[in-house]
């Protein structure tokens, strides 16, 4: 018995920290999640049917304004993804009080933490290109807010849906959040077969980053796995929608109206200068007049955005992405070759030209 529809489980992990038996857990196959319910264990309570965003989806609101900019801080702003909005706002909540949670990557896991320390807070990031592991927060949420305490949740659409309903309408005034963009996560096994290629492991590893600015790539221990400045072939198939859970492939959340306060992602397509793109721009969506005072309040560069292009440029703001001819095989070959080889013969072009571009940066031709 799963918890909600088979293979159509997010890796919230709600169900999980809703269950006082200890009976659910997550069955992880590479192609999908599922949250299986242990029967012997199970006492009939329904609490997890209830909580879960996959059977109960909330209410979404439609967005009250659109801007793009960036950090206003220069140094935080080189080191983010994007323009660095996300930092900003747990900057100025932590200053005023409040408490930060988010993803990180530490001990070879993408696990959720929560602080009112800025120099932790400044670990986030990094987990919409393979899933996390929120399993434990919501309890601690909803603790700190009980303690009269205001905290920003940072997360997937899906998360947020997951701390939206296990901390109640009760506390949701005092409940402020913001969610990425989501194109779909793959499991974290994909990435550790990646990773086995270069003899390498979470486990080993100290920090991962999924991008350099524009550059979609893979940097492991500020190195990349191939080249920095080429695309690796996880990056490849990521790009391309090709690894993602199932669920992914039907999301609820990927439209125009969001589920939280504040919607973050890039400015693709962008019309500002140059140069500030170079130094990254994001795109932020605001659902809420909570929302809209975050950003006022945060030291952001907050500029007018054409919302249809916008739109246009982020597809997962109107659509969920289609799920790929090839995924099938993909997951099949999977079991028997390497993770390279398959991505190579599925998408030659592609990867021809990145090995052509690293041949050219390994002869200094191209930087």
């Amino acid at each position: 018995m799963t918890v909600c529809d088979i293979d159509k489980c997010a890796g919230c992990m709600l169900c999980i920290d809703v269950c006082k038996k200890e009976a659910i857990h997550i069955e992880d196959n590479m192609v999908s999640y599922n949250a299986v319910i242990d029967e012997d264990k199970c006492v009939n309570c329904n609490a997890c049917h209830k909580k879960c965003p996959q059977n109960n989806t909330p209410e979404k609101i439609s967005p009250i304004s659109w801007y793009q900019g960036w950090n206003r801080d220069d140094e935080y702003r080189s080191k983010a993804p994007s323009g660095g909005i996300g930092m900003a706002l747990a900057k100025q909540f932590i200053k005023d009080g409040g408490y930060v949670c988010s993803c990180l990557f530490k001990d070879g896991d993408f696990y959720f933490d929560i602080t009112n320390d800025y120099e932790q807070a400044l670990k986030f990031g990094g987990s919409k290109y393979v899933k996390s592991n929120p399993v434990g927060i919501y309890p601690k949420v909803l603790e700190v807010l009980k303690a009269g305490n205001k905290v920003l949740f940072i997360g997937l659409p899906c998360q947020i849906a997951a701390v939206k309903a296990y901390v109640g309408a009760q506390y949701q005034d005092r409940l402020y959040t913001v969610d990425l963009i989501c194109h779909g996560t793959p499991s974290p096994k994909i990435l550790e077969l990646f990773l086995k290629q270069y003899s390498k492991s979470l486990k080993t590893i100290k920090d991962i980053k999924f991008r350099l600015k524009t550059k979609m790539q893979l940097v492991v221990d500020d190195k990349g796995i191939v080249c920095k400045g080429v695309s690796d072939k996880y990056t490849i198939a990521f790009l391309d929608g090709l690894t993602y859970t199932s669920n992914c492939y039907s999301c609820k959340y990927a439209s125009r109206e969001r589920i939280s306060d504040i919607t973050i992602g890039d400015s693709w397509g962008t019309k500002v200068d140059a140069e500030e793109i170079r130094k990254g721009v994001s795109l932020m969506v605001v659902q809420t007049e909570k929302g809209e005072q975050m950003l006022k309040n945060a030291d952001i560069e907050l500029l007018p955005v054409d919302v249809e292009n916008a739109v246009n440029n982020n597809e997962q703001l109107s659509r969920p992405m289609s799920i790929r001819k090839n995924r099938s095989a993909f997951f099949e070959l999977i079991k028997k070759k390497s993770f390279n080889h398959i991505i190579f013969n599925q998408y030659k072009s592609n990867c021809l030209k990145q090995d052509v571009k690293l041949v050219l940066i390994k002869l200094g031709l191209v930087h």
